[in-house]
This record gives C-alpha cells, structure tokens and sequence, in this order.
C-alpha cells in the first residue's frame, strides 16, 4: 500500500513576489503627490518666513542704511539656491531624489534659530546661505518628484499644484510674521512658526515620502529611448544656449526672479519709507505671493491646453505693467493692484516654464536640465539684489523699480521672438518637429537650433 503522504500532491515553491508595476499619471499616485504638495507648502512657508520681515530688521535692529547692503542676505540667498538647484539636478539623476529632499530639510532647520538670536547682520546672511541650499535641494526635488509621477501628459497642471502650494504657503507665512511682528516685534516672535515648519517637512520627508527615481525610468522605457544620457556639461550647454525654447526660459526664469528678489528686499523698504503701516506692509507683501499661488491652479493646467510660449511671453509683459504701479502709485489701494498684477503675471509665468523645461528634456537628463533651469532662474536674486541695491543707492529707489521693470518687459519680448511652443501636443510643436524631419532627413542640423524632437540634446 502506497503511504499517505507519497500521494499528497506536492506542494508547489511559492512564487517569488514581484513587485507592482509602476504606473504614471496623476490619479494612479495621487497620494504621494498629495504629500508632495504638503511638503512643498512647508518649504514655502520657510521662505515666507524673510518676505515682510528680514528687510525691516535689517534698518532697526542694525542700522544699516546701504541698500546694497541690506540686500546681501539675498545675493547669499540667490546664489547658493543656484548652485543647490544645479547640483541637486545631477545628483537626483544619479542617487534618487529622497535623500537630496531629506538633505535640504536639515539645512533648514537651524534657519529660524539663526534669524532669532542672530547679534550681527552676518548671522542674517549666514541663515540665508542654509536657507538657499534647503529651498535648492527641497524645492528642486519636490519639482522633480512631481513631474516624474504624473508622466507627459499633465505636467502643466502638476506644476500649477507644486506651485500654488508653494507660494500659497509664501503668502500665509509672509501675512503671519507681518501680524507677529506689528503684534509683538521684529524678533524674535515671527520665526517661531519657522521651527514647526523645519520639524514637520523633515519628518514627513523621512517617514512618509517615497523615491520617484523609477517612474522616471519608466517613463524613459514607455519612450522607447536607447539614447545614451548626454553628459553633464552638453545638458548645461543645451539648457543655457543650444536649445532655443529652454534659452528663452532660463532668461525668463532669471529674470523673473530678478524682480522677485527686488520685490522681496526693497518693496517693503520702499513703502515703509512712504509711511505704510508695518500690518500693511504684511498685507502688500502677502497679496503678491497669495495671487501667484492661487492663479496656478489655473495657469498651470491651461498651459496644458493653451500652449507655453505666449503665456510665458503674456506673463512677463504682465509683470512689467505691476511693477510699474509701484512706481507711478500714491495709494495703499494703487500698490495693493501692483502687487495684484505682479502675482497674474507671474502665475502666468512660474508653472509654465517649468513644464516647457520637462517637455524639452528628456526623462533620463531631464533632473539635470531643470537643475541648469533652475540655476539660471535663482541666480536671478543674487543679480536682482545688486542691481536694485546699486541702482537705489547712486539714484533713488523709483529708479530702480522702473529699471526692473523695464528688464521684465524686454524678457518678454525675447520670449515672444526666439521662443518655439514646447507643448508635445500644439501646433507650432509639431510644425517644428515635421520641418526638421523633411529638412535634415536624420535630425538636427549643425545649424538649427530647433530640435527634431523634444528629447535630442
């Protein structure tokens, strides 16, 4: 008789797991993106931290009158934020984006404690070089992290969330530390919320943000790309010169926070000088970044479906016109539609760029083409910050307003003529793409600057 367990059918090896298959698109991740959106609102919040405040402190807590050097806080700023982004661009290709994000939540932690018991205006600027590497690593990768997940086909409306979330987060914390301080005093009850911010995004980064690094690579097989990744040094080349759309961008983008930097160090010097009330100040401050924010929402997903290159254009030319209400303005309720304009016009702007960057790139360079991005748009500040503090200190403080002004609207102009649609599905896109093809028959001519496909370096 044959035993009981000779006939027991055998049991079968368990199969090894295999893990989910990566999906791409807005509704397949919308959780991590969701998270993402919160994390980038704290990394707003610390910037918004400086917006109202830092400059007025500057004046009364270290008597400095040079206007040059009440803006140094923001050439430190600007240019480490620069070299964060171009540095954290490479290494997110290569290592992954979660421990660049961790990374710039603990640069940012001693911020606010800086500011709080700082004795000289060196501590100031020495808050802001940590200040510009957490906003480089935390905000660049947050950028990154939400292009990668969303795939090619919402980029635009992914960008309008980061960015609203951002500067949304901006405004609130710019009206915060302008009540804080009419409330209490310059120091050291504004940047209290500022630890909060640090503690929170640094723990939900370590325990709750996954890495993104394989959607971007599923997105590259999805492509069908067998391109080798172009080195460093021909993605700089192609984001700063080569490529005419990602050209008009990086001026744009640089320019763009040029006047920014203006806004954020002069503005509230230059109303304060004007006998604006420190509450009001908070509240023109605040409205910029709160308009900004919010119009994301719109502009972000419309240049999905209207196209990049006239709303960047539109954009700028907006900008130029609120700028100049400043200026030309007598009245709290003039200023209140300057800083109105100036926050259109750069919704307008911010998401579109980014999105116009990621179409261009490729997905396997792309982290390193917004980090060149993003390196000529944050070293916007540092250039905004001396030219408005030069300009202001051998003139006046109008002057330099209307010579920022002047800037924003001439880079709109080199939009609208140098500039060729990015967007994959327009028109202009696919006409370039078509005229390429017929006039080189294999690709790009030595000559041409208009690329045969958006992924060609």
């Amino acid at each position: 008789m044959t035993p009981r367990s000779s006939r027991q059918a055998p049991i079968a090896a368990p199969l090894p797991e295999t893990p989910s298959p990566i999906r791409l698109g807005l509704g397949a991740n919308w959780r991590q993106f969701t998270l993402l959106v919160v994390v980038n609102a704290f990394v707003g919040a610390m910037v918004g931290l400086e917006r109202t405040v830092v400059p007025l402190i500057a004046q009364a807590d270290f008597g400095l009158v040079s206007k040059t050097v009440v803006l140094s806080f923001l050439v430190s700023f600007g240019i480490v934020k620069a070299l964060a982004n171009l540095f954290g661009g490479q290494l997110a290709d290569r290592i992954g984006r979660k421990p660049l994000l961790v990374a710039g939540w603990l640069a940012g932690l001693p911020v606010p404690l800086l500011i709080i018991w700082a004795p000289s205006w060196g501590w100031i600027v020495f808050a802001n070089v940590l200040l510009g590497v957490n906003q480089g690593l935390c905000w660049s990768t947050t950028v990154i992290m939400k292009i990668d997940l969303v795939g090619p086909a919402r980029r635009g409306l992914a960008m309008g969330l980061n960015e609203f979330a951002g500067y949304v987060a901006v405004s609130l914390s710019a009206l915060l530390t302008g009540y804080l301080a009419a409330s209490h005093s310059l120091r050291p009850a504004p940047f209290y919320p500022g630890i909060t911010f640090a503690m929170v995004g640094l723990l939900l980064s370590v325990f709750a943000v996954r890495d993104t690094h394989g959607h971007a690579r599923a997105e590259a097989r999805q492509r069908g790309s067998e391109q080798s990744r172009p080195g460093f040094a021909r993605v700089f080349l192609l984001t700063s010169w080569r490529d005419r759309a990602l050209f008009a961008a990086s001026q744009a983008g640089m320019v763009n926070n040029l006047n920014d930097g203006m806004v954020w160090g002069l503005i509230p010097v230059f109303l304060a000088a004007r006998g604006v009330t420190l509450d009001r100040i908070g509240v023109v401050t605040a409205t910029y970044p709160l308009v900004w924010g919010v119009g994301q929402l719109a502009t972000g997903a419309l240049s999905d479906r209207w196209g990049r290159k006239w709303m960047i254009a539109g954009g700028m030319w907006v900008q130029a016109v609120g700028i100049t209400a400043f200026v030309v303005g007598r009245s709290f309720s003039s200023w209140m539609a300057g800083a109105t304009l100036l926050g259109t016009g750069t919704a307008l702007v911010y998401p579109t760029l980014l999105a116009a960057v990621s179409d261009v790139a490729h997905p396997d360079w792309r982290a390193s083409a917004v980090g060149v991005y993003r390196l000529w748009r944050d070293s916007g500040y540092a250039i905004g910050a001396i030219a408005a503090g030069l300009l202001a200190d051998v003139f006046t403080m109008p002057v330099a307003i209307t010579a920022i002004a002047a800037l924003t609207f001439v880079s709109g102009v080199v939009v609208a003529g140098v500039m060729y649609e990015t967007l994959p599905d327009g028109s202009a896109f696919l006409r370039s793409r078509l005229s390429s093809e017929r006039g080189t028959g294999s690709g790009m001519s030595r000559g041409s600057r208009s690329p045969r496909s958006p992924w060609m370096p």
